[in-house]
């Protein structure tokens, strides 16, 4: 049975919240907190497994409990924000914080419509009781070195890339690895992160001002670039194609698949069919199994070499084993053994 802690200013909020997650007969709410004060109080006398945060309350808010929830009582937390650009923003720094995922409140504040995201609120649930939370809290100490000596073995040449693919504490991953890569990285970072519409957007603006190299949400129909790196939008998927001699990103509202749009398999689905191209694929921390199946088809086309983040630093390690038993791994990885790793692969050729 998994505990939860819910924790939101409005009483009609909480009571929705409770319904939703008293229904499933694996979770229930243990208690209730108005405010991030009153939920540091519960801490100190009860356990949870999971908790859910609001962004906006009066007396401490939800960042500010964050950020005292992470140093003194560490629960995986799953944040519940406004669908709104400025929620957005917040929600990304309390991936920086330390919040494991979030839920985005369909209309405000009071969302009457709330059941629009009762089955990714009660998914998102599960895979926070999942999180590792040793190798959460470790992810912000690590430092970027790797004393492997292997490098990648794919085709020399112009025509290589790298691929990513992350959910449950993927920004997280996501920022302990992209800020790293060298400024002249000879190959273009196609990236699917699970995330719902307006959030991906803040997310690549955060990644690019922390980054050497230039991160943005893809558009549809662009001529992509070596050195940089392309997001798939929040609810789209994002596929590559060649046209002539060059590739194009393409976003669409095809059918989800896995239950996932952007999906991971999509992409690397469009990647195994550029004929003459080579490059890596990586599936860091994530709850289920997408991106295994694109990778099969990865490595059945072209040269692809396949990288998974392991057990050890994995805050969920549920997508990168799916791939490794059913596609194989190349290379296990540490996070923090990656993006070194990727630096010496492709720069030193």
């Amino acid at each position: 049975m998994i505990d939860v802690l819910v924790v939101d200013d409005s009483a009609f909020m909480r009571k929705l919240l409770s319904d939703f997650i008293n229904e499933q007969s694996n979770m229930k709410v243990k208690d209730i907190a108005r405010n991030g004060k009153d939920a540091l109080l519960k801490l100190k006398h009860r356990s949870y497994d999971v908790i859910t945060l609001d962004i906006e309350m009066p007396e401490m808010n939800g960042l500010e409990a964050l950020r005292k929830i992470m140093s003194e009582h560490p629960y995986p937390v799953v944040m519940v924000s406004s669908l709104t650009q400025e929620g957005a923003k917040q929600t990304i720094q309390a991936m920086e914080e330390g919040a494991v995922d979030f839920v985005a409140k369909p209309s405000g504040a009071i969302s009457l419509d709330l059941h629009l995201v009762k089955n990714e609120l009660v998914y998102k649930i599960k895979a926070a009781a999942n999180v590792n939370i040793s190798a959460h809290i470790a992810s912000n100490k690590i430092r970027q070195h790797s004393s492997l000596q292997e490098t990648l073995q794919y085709k020399s040449g112009d025509k290589n890339f790298l691929a990513i693919g992350t959910s449950t504490g993927g920004p997280k991953a996501l920022q302990k690895v992209l800020p790293h890569l060298k400024a002249d990285f000879p190959a273009p970072i196609f990236i699917v992160q699970h995330m719902p519409p307006a959030f991906t957007r803040s997310l690549a603006d955060r990644l690019d001002q922390l980054s050497n190299i230039t991160i943005k949400e893809a558009d549809d129909g662009e001529i992509v670039k070596k050195g940089k790196a392309y997001i798939a939008p929040g609810g789209k998927h994002l596929t590559v194609r060649k046209m002539g001699r060059s590739l194009i990103t393409e976003v669409t509202s095809a059918p989800p698949q896995n239950s996932h749009r952007p999906s991971v398999d999509v992409l690397f689905s469009s990647l195994a069919e550029l004929e003459d191209y080579s490059g890596a694929a990586l599936i860091m921390t994530g709850m289920g199994s997408d991106g295994a199946k694109g990778l099969v088809e990865m490595k059945k086309r072209q040269s692809c070499v396949a990288l998974t983040e392991s057990q050890n630093t994995a805050i969920v390690y549920g997508m990168p084993k799916a791939a490794a038993e059913t596609a194989g791994a190349d290379y296990i990885l540490d996070l923090h053994e990656i993006a070194p790793f990727l630096n010496q692969s492709f720069c030193n050729k």
